[in-house]
């Protein structure tokens, strides 16, 4: 059982046809055939029932699987730590951020400092919901991520960067401008403009709107918190952001901000990493420079009340 047959399986049962899988690893079709073919020889048995459409996994194929998974990700934390011994300067890191405002915002500054410590690195860079990001960690596409907490499987594991608590915002010259808090039955009843599904901010606001039997008027599901603030500016409607995280748009009149009556939905931002893999240098200083970054955050928002 060779690394390269295990590299072939897991493509094709990923992407779930043998073309699919050979363009993933980079052969040609009839070489990625020959390598599950051998590895069928070898393990007894078939892996793949092969459909006109598709391929799907076989039993065998089915235990296969986490075992492959659990043996290329033991060969690429060997292949890390030997490469260490060529330099510190070297090393690969790849991330992925949930979180699109901290993409823009620190982590430049991040990525700037990690680059000189570690001129020589490859620094990689994906976006996605939280949950699609824990699922790369696990599959081993990418090391390490900036996610919503808490993450609920026990093979991840996560360190606390930021806190901070969800409030209603809407425009300056709402109804409602003048009060510290808004109803869950006031906010059901508004135009909402929601963060996307797939994160656990929007999963607890509606749990939240759940438990009272509220029906919320959702008008637009977005991807991007500043492009939620952005439409709640030009009056499209109410929307829901960290209290820490708009601070400055309501202290300038750009924003009016309430808080939830009832509610306590807090927004947690991590990092979270496979439990017990491999933490490399590179990996190590990139958390230090977020732990940094944070700290210095949280004083700017200090200084601002």
């Amino acid at each position: 059982m060779e690394i390269r047959q295990l590299k072939a399986f897991l493509a094709i049962a990923e992407a779930k046809t043998f073309t699919a899988g050979a363009r993933l690893v980079n052969v040609t079709q009839a070489a990625i055939s020959m390598q599950i073919r051998q590895l069928e020889d070898e393990v007894g048995l078939p892996l793949f029932i092969r459909t006109p459409r598709r391929v799907i996994l076989t039993e065998a194929g089915e235990h296969l699987l986490e075992r492959a998974r659990k043996i290329l990700r033991e060969h690429d934390a060997a292949i890390e730590e030997i490469a260490e011994i060529a330099g510190a300067e070297y090393g690969r890191l790849r991330i992925g951020s949930a979180s699109a405002m901290f993409a823009t915002q620190q982590l430049p500054t991040i990525l700037q400092n990690l680059k000189e410590r570690f001129p020589n690195a490859q620094i990689s860079v994906s976006s996605g919901t939280s949950h699609s990001l824990v699922e790369k960690i696990l599959h081993g596409e990418i090391d390490i991520a900036f996610v919503s907490l808490p993450v609920d499987n026990t093979h991840i594991a996560t360190d606390l960067l930021f806190s901070d608590e969800i409030v209603a915002i809407g425009h300056p010259n709402h109804h409602l401008a003048d009060k510290k808090f808004i109803s869950a039955a006031a906010l059901a009843g508004e135009p909402l403009i929601l963060g996307e599904k797939g994160g656990n901010t929007r999963r607890l606001i509606d749990e939240f709107f759940a438990a009272g039997n509220f029906a919320p008027e959702i008008v637009m599901e977005l991807s991007r918190q500043e492009t939620i603030n952005q439409m709640v500016e030009n009056g499209m409607g109410v929307g829901t952001a960290g209290a820490k995280t708009i601070g400055k748009e309501v202290s300038e009149g750009r924003l009016t901000s309430w808080l939830i009556e009832g509610a306590e939905i807090k927004w947690d931002l991590g990092l979270a990493r496979l439990r017990g893999g491999y933490h490399s240098p590179i990996a190590k200083e990139f958390v230090r420079f977020c732990e940094e970054s944070f700290k210095e955050r949280e004083k700017e928002f200090k200084a601002r009340k």
